[in-house]
């Protein structure tokens, strides 16, 4: 008796439970394919944001002024390439002298005698070398200007006239300090040149009244004579 009224029960219970779908079938109504494209089309649109159906979209490229967009030409890559070098090339009458030769990639071909020859004539190609020549302008030398006469020390006079090497003491130098001195007056000059031009200014080399030259070798600030020595000697 109880083994009839459990069949009975689950019997009833399996009759009130929902139909489970067949996953072969996809999700009960059709394959899962189309269950995916459905729903990612229904998200789309309540999202604002409505998908095109397969069939709207189209295969053709883009289009530019109403023409559709070519794939890469060598030969009209060469094409525009010498119609631009022909519109840039500066000619005054460009029926006399005939534009540069190129190749099928836009290169020039000036130094091959073959594609010159079979693209102009000897009498064009002699217009064209009268042209080029044209355009060069030979600048004459002009003299070089007198130096006034007096327009103070001159450091290149004064390093070939001296002879010692640098640190070799040659005039007498007194003070206190003179290295402190050194070094704070020398900063105040941009370049050693400098310090050499103000130091004979100021009575140089025998007189030091800055404190430049504290070793005495008549050279302010570690001034070298000897790249003006070389430049003469050289």
């Amino acid at each position: 008796m109880r083994f009839f009224i459990g069949a009975v029960t689950l019997a009833v219970l399996t009759a009130c439970s929902p139909a489970i779908p067949d996953s072969g079938a996809g999700v009960g109504f059709g394959d899962y394919d189309a269950y995916q494209r459905e729903k990612a089309a229904r998200e789309a649109a309540l999202a604002g944001n409505a998908l095109p159906p397969p069939t709207a979209v189209s295969s053709e490229p883009l289009r530019t002024t109403g023409a559709l967009v070519p794939p890469s030409d060598p030969a009209s890559i060469a094409a525009d390439t010498r119609a631009a070098l022909d519109l840039g090339a500066a000619s005054s009458d460009p029926a006399e002298v005939p534009s540069a030769v190129v190749n099928s990639v836009g290169i020039s071909q000036e130094n091959n005698f073959d594609a010159v020859g079979a693209e102009r004539t000897i009498e064009e190609d002699a217009a064209r070398i009268a042209q080029t020549r044209a355009q060069y302008q030979v600048v004459q030398p002009e003299a070089i200007g007198s130096r006034p006469g007096d327009v103070g020390p001159n450091i290149v006079a004064y390093a070939l006239a001296s002879n010692h090497a640098v640190g070799t003491p040659i005039y007498r130098r007194i003070g206190l300090n003179k290295d402190s001195k050194f070094a704070r007056n020398c900063a105040q000059f941009p370049s050693p040149d400098q310090a050499q031009l103000e130091f004979l200014k100021r009575g140089g080399p025998e007189r030091d009244r800055l404190g430049l030259d504290p070793d005495g070798d008549g050279y302010a600030c570690n001034w070298d004579p000897s790249p003006f020595r070389n430049a003469v000697g050289g």
